[in-house]
């Protein structure tokens, strides 16, 4: 007898629809409109503020914010245009140095400008109020002059946002080198300017003097000193509170859980650096700023000033 042979018989999972072609595959493929931005942060888990790039290698890389002022400032790290020239690589990996560095220059010039100008002039040519408004421009220009790297131009705002806002440790020495020879440089070029002015008011081109040692001193005008009467405990709280109103406001400005100041934040440092000055600043001089009060001072005693610089107060500048 034979044997009959049978073949597999393969069910349809489906047999109502027809299978598609390749060529309709293709056709479905290509007509699926592209992903908008939108839904591209949403896939890949990104903030709408945060920013993503592709570094040299090809792998994906987030820019590192700190906030002074404004911890989401968009900050793309942007991919060289040109990686081989030094020039380029310096700029890509300084940049954040340089943004503070000149915004502390900034401050600077104007702050310690509009105090030589008053003392100068024996405050023919502005007043108390004067320094006060100076200050305040040189704060809210200095912040508006470094917001890429979050216009922090204050060591204690670096340190602050290290501990409270994740800004990384390992940046923190470079902001404050970079804040402190931004205020150094500053200083030098006001010193520059008024020199002549300088040695009219002093009594000679090789007489410097610092307050409380001379009736006719300059040294207040590029750092703080205190008034004569002040303890070192006076010294102590005077600074304590000017300080923690100005960190309490700029978080407070910059608190969007709160009205929050937006785009106004460098407006709002104005008024708060202007109403500091006008309601604390006269027993201390409110340096409320390590690098705006040590980089000036350096400088002042590099220019001739003397260890004075360093005593004045009873040693105030090592217990601000």
């Amino acid at each position: 007898m034979a044997s009959e042979q049978i073949s597999p018989v393969r069910p349809t999972q489906n047999p109502g629809k027809e299978t598609k072609t390749m060529a309709q595959e293709k056709e479905s493929i290509s007509s699926t409109p592209p992903a908008t931005h939108n839904e591209d942060l949403h896939h890949n888990h990104l903030h709408p503020h945060e920013y993503r790039h592709t570094t040299v290698d090809g792998q994906p890389a987030f820019a590192e914010h700190g906030a002074l002022v404004d911890h989401k400032v968009p900050q793309e790290d942007l991919v060289q245009s040109e990686p081989d020239l030094l020039w380029s690589r310096v700029r890509h990996f300084c940049r954040e140095p340089f943004s503070e560095f000149f915004g502390v220059f900034i401050l600077i010039l104007f702050g310690d400008g509009v105090v030589a100008q008053v003392v100068l002039s024996n405050s023919t040519k502005g007043d108390y109020q004067s320094i006060s408004w100076g200050w305040g421009l040189g704060v809210m220009l200095g912040v508006y002059t470094s917001g890429i790297s979050g216009a922090h131009i204050n060591p204690a705002v670096t340190f602050a946002n290290c501990v409270y806002r994740k800004f990384p440790w390992r940046k923190f020495p470079v902001y404050m080198l970079a804040q402190v020879l931004g205020a150094m440089c500053a200083s030098g070029v006001v010193y520059a300017n008024y020199k002549s002015a300088i040695d009219v008011f002093e009594g000679g081109p090789n007489i410097r003097t610092v307050p409380g040692y001379s009736e006719t001193a300059s040294a207040g005008i590029f750092c703080t000193y205190p008034a004569e009467f002040m303890t070192k405990t006076g010294q102590f709280f005077s600074e304590f509170i000017a300080s923690t109103i100005l960190m309490f406001l700029i978080y407070a400005l910059k608190d969007d859980a709160n009205l929050g100041a937006g785009n106004l934040v460098p407006l709002g440092l104005f008024f708060v650096i202007f109403g500091i000055g006008a309601c604390f600043g006269w027993e201390t001089g409110y340096a409320i700023n390590l690098a705006r009060d040590f980089g000036p001072r350096l400088m002042s005693y590099m220019l001739g000033y003397g260890m004075n610089v360093w005593r004045a107060g009873d040693y105030y500048f090592w217990g601000e």
